[in-house]
């Protein structure tokens, strides 16, 4: 097997009961920018969650109020666009990538205010990517504990140069457990379809059923800036 193999979403999660939050990013088969986030959940507090876009960002929001028990870490911004730039993420460092650009700071550095979730034993990892609309490149970013007492934050930055029909997954668990596994090695070479509806499709159904949660992808013509979006809430 070579380091250069591209694989469907679909082996890459099969058998695979709890991969937690991921985002894919990327570009088509024919030259789109392409990307995903979902989100997972086991618990009552996880699993009571809706993605809804408004002022042109994504939110997760909670489907019934009456039954939050903690927002801290499930209720944030996981998408905003701040001129050519898309930032996606698995908590509010979206917000914190978002003001950092503003004022001029490099993706790498606006995260380094923040490290993983105090979710302790877990100490799930922040994921992160930001991806330019001007020529498709994009970073990928994961920080996480760097041994099971949570007593130092490791960071990893990842740059790639987009490639037709190429993308990179990147999720906060290795596979279920207690305490959940943190991700480990690089982010996943994974095949993007040119279509949105087969892309999101494909993501949707390889989800374990019982955990998933929602789902939102989006295409965008860099050619004409022409967008496709689609969203999916197990909770409707």
């Amino acid at each position: 097997m070579s380091i250069y193999d591209v694989k469907s979403f679909k082996e890459l999660v099969e058998g695979n009961s709890y991969v937690g939050r991921g985002i894919v990013v990327g570009k088509t088969e024919d030259n789109k920018l392409a990307m995903a986030y979902f989100i997972m959940g086991r618990s009552e507090n996880s699993r009571n969650r809706v993605f809804v876009e408004k002022d042109n960002a994504l939110f997760t929001e909670p489907f019934d109020v009456s039954k939050v028990e903690d927002p801290s870490l499930i209720i944030y911004a996981a998408m905003r666009d701040h001129e050519n730039k898309i930032i996606v993420t698995n908590g509010d460092q979206t917000d914190t990538i978002y003001e950092g650009i503003k004022e001029g700071l490099g993706f790498g550095k606006a995260l380094k205010s923040r490290e993983f979730e105090p979710d302790a034993p877990n100490f799930t990892p922040r994921i992160s990517a930001m991806i330019k609309r001007c020529d498709a490149s994009y970073k990928m970013s994961i920080l996480k504990s760097a041994d099971a007492e949570g007593t130092a934050c490791n960071r990893y930055i990842f740059d790639y140069t987009s490639l037709p029909g190429v993308g990179h997954f990147i999720h906060t668990y290795n596979c279920d457990g207690n305490p959940l596994p943190t991700f480990t090695g690089e982010p996943k070479r994974v095949k993007i379809a040119s279509d949105i509806d087969t892309f999101t499709n494909e993501i949707w159904e390889a989800l374990n059923d019982e955990n998933k949660i929602s789902l939102f992808t989006r295409f965008i013509n860099l050619e004409d800036a022409t967008e496709e979006r689609r969203l999916i809430n197990k909770n409707k």
